[in-house]
């Protein structure tokens, strides 16, 4: 008897559906023997991750300041991974647009600048990323370059070059020799939605760009022709559409909301530019996008359900002492169950019994 995987005569939506449910079940039942294993108390370290940030106000806003770069990140690649691109450095551009759009800001430090500035930090930061995503883009289409490679050792690129700024000549003189740059002028911060919160501007963006993203997946010709090209490669052939032109497009786009989220959350919760601004957004926005099923409602549901993990991971460190690090676990798991389950839509489990040949002696 042997269990095998058969291909399904047709796609199962069903299992479409219910496939991330089966994921987060898997991986929460995961994460119980892994709390266990830990010596606490799995009951108690579950309500920590997913039900007291959800019982505090300000927990609700953290949610949404999180959740706002995942869902800005994950739509530019959900664009990438339906084009059948695929774009693994977004954390990259996320570092390279915060550190375009932060250039403006410390270049107008102190000379009273007017309005313009955010305006031109978010224009600057968004075609700073998407320069960033093309090389992977050019890469791919002219030379035939593994855009999975390219674009992920642009990732370390970007981080040390951030680096050496904020180390260096951006360094703020009077910052007792922190790694940082001066804050940013009020005119070079994003506005507050709630007084005496971090809730911001940014996740009015990021609500924006999922409604944009509805609206060119269901209602464009191009949005058709991204899902035909990584759907029916042949068939997009046939019907005249360009794959590499759509590779350079999403690229670019991907990019640019990267960087875009980059400068927002350094103008908006952060204030300044430093090492480490991302706890690895480009890297779970991975996440968010298949566990959303590359569907821009979707992944703004996912990505506040991947922002829940986050607050409730820094709850869960301050009240039980987990290490924080098992968030990230949390989403690797989670990242994995999400792809295995994802292949029950095309193919199912089947019990194959080997026929047993006898052998009969001459009589």
């Amino acid at each position: 008897m042997q269990l095998v995987l058969e291909k399904r005569v047709e796609r199962s939506n069903t299992i479409a559906l219910v496939s991330p449910l089966i994921a987060i079940g898997l991986t929460i039942l995961t994460m119980v023997i892994l709390f266990a294993i830990l010596g606490k108390n799995p009951l108690l370290a579950l309500h920590a991750y997913f039900v007291a940030p959800l019982t505090d106000s300000y927990s609700l806003q953290e949610i949404a300041v999180k959740a706002t770069p995942l869902v800005m990140i994950a739509i530019g690649l959900s664009l990438c991974y339906l084009a059948n691109a695929w774009n693994i450095g977004a954390e990259g551009q996320f570092l390279i647009g915060a550190v375009a759009g932060s250039w403006i800001a410390v270049k107008t430090q102190g000379t009273d600048a007017g309005a313009w500035v955010l305006p031109a930090m978010l224009v600057l930061a968004a075609a700073a990323g998407a320069l960033y995503a093309l090389i992977p883009a050019i890469c791919k289409v002219k030379f035939g370059a593994s855009e999975i490679l390219t674009s992920l050792m642009l990732v370390y690129v970007a981080d040390l070059f951030l680096d050496y700024l904020v180390r260096g000549p951006w360094r703020d003189p009077q910052g007792f020799n922190f790694p940082t740059t001066a804050e940013f002028d009020p005119v070079a911060t994003v506005p507050l939605l709630i007084e005496g919160g971090r809730l911001h501007l940014g996740s009015i963006i990021a609500l924006l760009i999922v409604a944009a993203a509805a609206i060119l997946l269901g209602r464009t010709i191009k949005g058709f022709e991204i899902r035909v090209v990584g759907a029916a490669p042949r068939a997009a052939r046939f019907g005249g559409f360009n794959a590499n032109q759509l590779i350079i497009l999403t690229f670019a786009v991907s990019g640019a909301l990267a960087g875009l989220a980059g400068i927002i959350e350094v103008a908006g919760p952060i204030g300044h530019l430093q090492p480490g601004i991302s706890p690895g957004y480009g890297f779970t926005a991975i996440i968010v996008a298949f566990l959303g099923r590359l569907n821009p409602l979707g992944i703004l549901i996912a990505g506040l359900f991947l922002a829940l993990t986050f607050i409730g991971g820094e709850q869960a460190q301050i009240a039980m002492k987990i290490p924080l690090d098992v968030t990230k676990v949390f989403q690797g798991i989670l990242l994995f169950y999400v792809l295995a389950c994802d292949s029950l839509i095309l193919y199912r489990f089947k019990l194959v019994f080997p026929n047993r040949q006898v052998t009969r002696g001459a009589g």
